[in-house]
């Protein structure tokens, strides 16, 4: 009997922790069943969020793409415009460059047209007259006048007589003792006068030289 009492104990507790726990549950409404709905609208705004990205992205490379193209297209065009202006300003050189050859020496004719004038004259008068010193004092003066017309159009004849050797100036045809060590390596004479035009050397000095 005692038993029997027990076990219609601990049957009568079961049953009332039961009803205790189902009561709890009812009153606090555990939403159980209601997750798997909130992970999928989670799951569903995911794909949407990564698609408004790369939608984005593409978008912005292709500004950049077209902004690219856009420059390469002003820098080609300009490009383009240089090579022309560089054409045409080598052809135009070029031109000025040949004129200058073929014209180069017009100033300097035109200076000298009037020492061949002269010349003409004096030539004329030869025929004229036998003062031969008169002749000769024409024709120095002449001379002076074309030197001179020479000189001022840049040419210029170099120093030999007593000026130190100088192969820059000077060629050597022939040596001669020297009296003293002072003339050592100087010229002594000059057989034919070099000149030079604008600094440049247009024929040696023809020198002997003192050793």
């Amino acid at each position: 009997m005692e038993q029997t009492e027990k076990k219609a104990a601990v049957a009568d507790e079961t049953a009332e922790m039961a009803a205790s726990i189902n009561t709890t549950d009812e009153a606090q409404g555990t939403p159980t069943e209601e997750a798997p709905a909130t992970e999928d609208a989670t799951t569903a705004e995911a794909p949407a969020t990564e698609e408004t990205a790369i939608d984005s992205t593409e978008q912005q490379l292709r500004d950049a793409l077209a902004d690219a193209e856009e420059k390469v297209a002003a820098e080609h065009d300009r490009y383009l415009r240089q090579l022309a202006e560089f054409e045409n300003y080598r052809k135009r050189t070029l031109k000025e460059k040949s004129e200058l050859i073929l014209n180069g020496s017009a100033n300097l004719m035109t200076a000298v047209l009037p020492v061949l004038d002269d010349m003409d004259r004096a030539l004329d008068a030869l025929t004229k007259t036998d003062d031969a010193a008169a002749c000769c004092e024409g024709f120095k003066l002449i001379a002076s006048k074309f030197r001179t017309t020479l000189e001022q159009n840049g040419l210029k004849q170099i120093e030999a007589i007593g000026q130190p050797f100088d192969t820059d100036f000077h060629e050597a045809i022939a040596m001669m003792p020297a009296t003293d060590d002072a003339q050592k390596g100087h010229v002594m004479d000059c057989v034919q006068a070099g000149y030079k035009l604008n600094d440049k050397v247009l024929r040696h000095a023809k020198v002997v030289v003192c050793e």
